[in-house]
C-alpha cells in the first residue's frame, strides 16, 4: 500500500511557476511509475506527465516545453516544475503510482492561475 501527499499548489499569475511534490509513504517508490494528472469540474481526469524507473520522461502535448517531472527515490518524493503557467492550467492536480495490478492516487492540490 502506498500513500500519497501532494502540496505545492496555489494561486499564481499568468506567466508564473510552480514546483509541486508528491511524497509517498507505505511502500519506496523506487519501483513505482510515478505521474500526474489534473482534472477540472466537470472534465475527465487527464494525463499531464509520467517518469518510468529508468528516469524516462513523457508529457501531455498540452504542457510539453513548460512542465517538467522529476524524483528523488531517497526522498520518496516526486514533483512537477510548472513554468510558463496559463490560466488554462487551473485545476486539481493529482499524484498517481503505478504498478501492475496496483494502481495509487493522492488527495490532489489545487492550482489557480490567475491575474
Amino acid at each position: 500500500q502506498v500513500q500519497l501527499v501532494e502540496s505545492g499548489g496555489g494561486l499564481v499569475q499568468p506567466g508564473g511557476s510552480l514546483r509541486l511534490s508528491c511524497t509517498a509513504s507505505g511502500s519506496r517508490i523506487t519501483p513505482y511509475v510515478m505521474g500526474w494528472h489534473r482534472q477540472v469540474p466537470g472534465k475527465e481526469r487527464e494525463w499531464v506527465a509520467t517518469m518510468n524507473t529508468g528516469g524516462t520522461t513523457n508529457y501531455a502535448d498540452s504542457v510539453k516545453g513548460r512542465f517538467t517531472i522529476s524524483r528523488d527515490n531517497a526522498k520518496n518524493t516526486v514533483y512537477l516544475q510548472m513554468d510558463r503557467l496559463t490560466p488554462e492550467d487551473t485545476a486539481v492536480y493529482y499524484c498517481r503510482s503505478l504498478l501492475p495490478g496496483r494502481d495509487y492516487w493522492g488527495q490532489g492540490t489545487q492550482v489557480t492561475v490567475s491575474s
